[in-house]
């Protein structure tokens, strides 16, 4: 037998699998439009100055509220996108040690044209419900519009502080944002 044949034969074993597997993968197909540079697409997060951020006093076997205060600023002006905003409370771990219970209501505004803080709606169109992060949840997501400014506050809460020693740690919530 010719030593071509031998050759032929083999490539054609290893050629044909390829060749299917080619054939019948699923391919993702995505469609992009660029309508402008790719700055146009950024969403900027800012964390809210010390003064502007919610405050209580703790001690230990204190039940309490808040101050309502501001966390984070989040501009998507310039995203045309709808985005996915996430608040965590980082440092639960080390909360539940200190606080029998910790419920905080978060606030979401959108900033008005003549530059005033209103509720902001959903992607639905519909006001954002009454949210709640607390040590049991730990984070809140929210879906909002582009084109616009936000802010995430914490306008109410209350809780229950049984030490205020951490060993280490912290009492005071430690918040994590992202946009998406």
């Amino acid at each position: 037998m010719p030593r071509g044949s031998v050759t032929t034969r083999r490539t054609g074993r290893l050629l044909f699998p390829l060749i299917a597997v080619l054939l019948l993968a699923p391919w993702p197909i995505a469609y992009a439009y660029d309508n402008g540079p790719a700055q146009q697409d950024a969403v900027r997060i800012e964390v809210a100055e010390a003064s502007a951020a919610p405050s209580w006093q703790v001690f230990g076997r204190a039940i309490g509220g808040l101050t309502p205060g501001d966390l984070f600023y989040v501009d998507a002006a310039s995203n045309p996108s709808d985005i996915t905003v996430n608040l965590c409370l980082t440092n639960a771990y080390e909360l539940i040690h200190c606080y029998r219970y910790l419920t905080l209501k978060v606030g979401v505004y959108v900033e008005t044209s003549a530059g005033e803080w209103g509720k902001a709606s959903g992607q639905d169109g519909q006001p954002i419900p009454d949210t709640y992060i607390t040590l049991q949840n730990g984070q809140v997501i929210f879906f909002l519009t582009g084109y616009a400014k936000y802010k995430v506050t914490i306008d109410d809460g209350c809780f229950y502080c049984t030490t205020t020693n951490a060993d280490g740690g912290s009492i005071s919530p430690q918040f994590y944002l992202t946009a998406e």
